[in-house]
């Protein structure tokens, strides 16, 4: 278990010090002071100040992350170079670039993983011998043909084959309309009826045809490498709106117990998986960190466009106030989540 605790602290150290490394460099950017860059929390080991910027640059005794602090970020500060001095578009690229280098980390990491693939899955389907559709797929008794394209499913638009196996897994228990494109011309199947199959409780839709794979190009590796990893977004997207409707119950959501579990499993089946896990990861994290809750840098962001708007701040206590609480409702989620990924265990 103690590895698998070691592995998982480097796996979101590196992610949460990509996302501080995002503030600090657009805070250098706009000439904000950076009171310290810490690698690790905790008590400092070692630690130097920049006689340039008097900007403190640590390494803590605890390899669980990093921050970065500013000055003027939590209060009002009389000073040039504090964050609550600057304009408000400044302050708006400064809090959401730490969630945009996590992104960014994140189509790296998928490009790079990718690279190390000569064939990639396309949204045409296989007309490979003992892949073919026509025969032993529910889309070929709906006259899909081999080589069609599938260019969207319920309107949604399909850019790379994990958006569609996806797409009907989770909303395949359901009649779904399916636009393929052939010869040029797009052709719409209505209310396709996919099999269906009881996976760890919940019933998904069943993918039983195979994607035609194109070989790489650094056309197509470009291409992949980006619809890919945004596609994990619309996972994202797609698993918070089934939580929110209750598809999902709370016992389907991990927190740091459970994610520790994850990344083990997923390191013991090798370097791609692990690659991939780290995209998923870093994406869903860019992502939440950009929601409206209040104590995350989207809650902080509604209150910079607030600003704005009105074109006068609003008071920093009330605001202190506003991301306390939501500092409070985080943290009494991530205990019942927690107490939910023991219960599992045990």
């Amino acid at each position: 278990m103690f590895w698998k605790i070691i592995l998982a602290l480097l796996f979101f150290s590196f992610m949460i010090i990509s996302h501080e490394f995002g503030h600090f460099i657009t805070a250098r950017i706009f000439k904000v002071g950076v009171n310290e860059f810490s690698v690790g929390m905790g008590p400092k080991l070692l630690s130097r100040v920049s006689k340039k910027s008097g900007t403190a640059y640590s390494i803590r005794l605890f390899p669980i992350g990093g921050f970065v602090s500013l000055v003027g970020e939590d209060e009002e500060v009389e000073n040039e170079n504090s964050l609550s001095k600057k304009p408000w578009w400044q302050r708006f690229i400064i809090l959401s670039a730490g969630s945009f280098m996590n992104i960014v980390t994140a189509v790296v990491v998928m490009f790079i993983l990718l690279s190390l693939t000569s064939y990639y899955p396309s949204t045409y389907i296989a007309d490979r011998e003992g892949y073919s559709v026509i025969e032993d797929s529910v889309l070929g008794e709906y006259g899909v043909q081999d080589k069609d394209k599938i260019v969207a499913i319920d309107g949604k638009k399909m850019k790379v084959w994990q958006d569609i196996s996806y797409k009907i897994m989770i909303d395949g228990i359901e009649p779904l309309d399916i636009t393929i494109e052939r010869d040029g011309k797009e052709i719409i199947l209505e209310d396709v009826q996919f099999k269906t199959e009881t996976v760890d409780g919940l019933l998904t839709g069943v993918v039983d045809f195979a994607p035609l794979y194109v070989k790489r190009s650094f056309k197509t590796l470009v291409y992949e490498a980006f619809y890919q990893s945004f596609s994990t977004v619309k996972m994202i997207y797609s698993s918070i709106i089934d939580l929110l409707t209750g598809r999902y119950g709370i016992e389907a959501v991990s927190g740091p117990v459970g994610t520790v579990e994850v990344i083990a499993e997923t390191a013991s089946q090798g370097i791609y998986s692990l690659m991939y896990l780290y995209v998923f990861i870093s994406m869903n994290l860019g992502i939440f960190n950009l929601l409206p809750i209040p104590a995350l840098d989207g809650g902080r962001l509604v209150f910079v466009i607030i600003e704005a708007i009105r074109r006068k701040p609003i008071p920093p206590e009330k605001e202190g106030i506003v991301h306390a609480i939501g500092m409070i409702l985080l943290l009494v989620l991530m205990a019942v989540v927690v107490v939910s990924d023991v219960s599992k265990i045990f």
